[in-house]
């Protein structure tokens, strides 16, 4: 167990490894209650969320939920986001945790009494369902016709008595569900979620696996391959950044980038020597610094070693060989395509 945001949060239950790849062939339960809510309603609630993001907001059908970006007025990014629209004039932000006072004052700053905004991050426990047999594990718990609940999309129902939001979202690659519901109810749906998947191999994980699982997917990490001096252009997140929008907060500086190009790019790298990159390990060209690594593991999916960083813009080419500096010793690494990991038929939602 280790402190986090204030919290504290299982690392493992049974190991990293063995957790990692559970999600990856069955299943594994996640407590995730440690994440933030901050919802916004009332007539200016999507003016606002469309102001404050890069993403469309306005695309979003209630029921639906996008991954967005809260943004600077440079163009940083304050927060990666899901949105999920409850209703035409009410949205329910996720946040990450170390950031939910930041991101609700930031938002709520900006409001301009247009809309109401709260944090309601007591309101929720969130339990993250994940792996292949996740939809098999969770349905003989719910009334609700999982089948029909599409990536990034939600529903309201029961599951084991408990009244949750079931979203068909996560953070590991695989399919799966995030479920929101009181902090009553929670330990409860818990203990029946880890019943309903027993015999089905179901594992609770931990922090551990989930950085693993994310990494591999190429997922950011907030604070690591994200934050107020990086923009979603070097992130590569400009699927993301819908530059048609009129008018929303660090556009223009977004616009200039594009037009005059990035100085450096995320980039996927795969040791090519023994050693396991870590964050900030400097990585070079022909002995000179290119760059920095952000987040690097031994990857339990594919069993080499990985690693997200940002290089020089023109540096950023797939099969470029370089070198991480680890602990005073130059170690082979390449460039490689993201992502690492790709599940069979998956594909990306905005």
């Amino acid at each position: 167990m280790v402190e986090f945001a204030g919290w504290e949060m299982p690392v493992q239950y049974r190991g990293v490894i063995e957790e990692h790849l559970a999600v990856r062939r069955r299943a594994g339960l996640f407590d995730v209650s440690h994440m933030g809510e901050v919802e916004v309603s009332g007539a200016g609630a999507l003016d606002l969320c469309q102001t404050l993001t890069a993403n469309d907001v306005a695309r979003v059908q209630v029921g639906q939920a996008q991954y967005n970006l809260l943004l600077n007025e440079s163009g940083g990014a304050v927060d990666d986001i899901v949105v999920y629209r409850l209703e035409s004039d009410h949205f329910l932000i996720c946040v990450n945790a170390a950031n939910t006072d930041k991101d609700f004052q930031w938002i709520r700053g900006r409001s301009e009494g247009k809309a109401e905004v709260r944090d309601t991050s007591s309101r929720y426990v969130q339990l993250a369902l994940q792996g292949p047999l996740a939809e098999q594990i969770l349905q003989p718990l719910t009334g609700l016709a999982l089948g029909q609940i599409k990536p990034f999309h939600f529903s309201f129902g029961e599951v084991s008595g408990a009244r949750c939001l079931v979203a068909r979202t996560g953070y590991t690659g695989e399919d799966g569900f995030e479920l929101y519901c009181d902090p009553e109810r929670g330990e409860a749906l818990w203990n029946s979620l880890m019943e309903a998947g027993r015999d089905g191999g179901l594992q609770p994980a931990g922090l551990g696996a989930r950085d693993t699982l994310r990494l591999e997917k190429a997922y950011p990490l907030y604070g690591h391959e994200l934050d107020d001096t990086t923009t979603p252009l070097e992130a590569g997140l400009e699927w993301v950044t819908r530059l048609s929008k009129v008018c929303f907060l660090g556009r223009e500086a977004l616009v200039r980038q594009k037009r005059e190009g990035v100085a450096r790019r995320l980039v996927g790298l795969e040791m090519t020597a023994p050693g396991i990159a870590r964050a900030d390990y400097p990585i070079l060209k022909e002995g000179e610094p290119i760059g920095r690594v952000t987040s690097g593991t031994r990857s339990p999916t594919l069993e080499k070693s990985i690693a997200l960083g940002y290089v020089s813009a023109a540096e950023a080419v797939v099969g470029n060989g370089v070198e991480v500096e680890i602990r005073g010793r130059r170690v082979a690494a390449r460039l490689v395509a993201l992502p690492f990991y790709r599940r069979e038929g998956a594909g990306k939602t905005s």
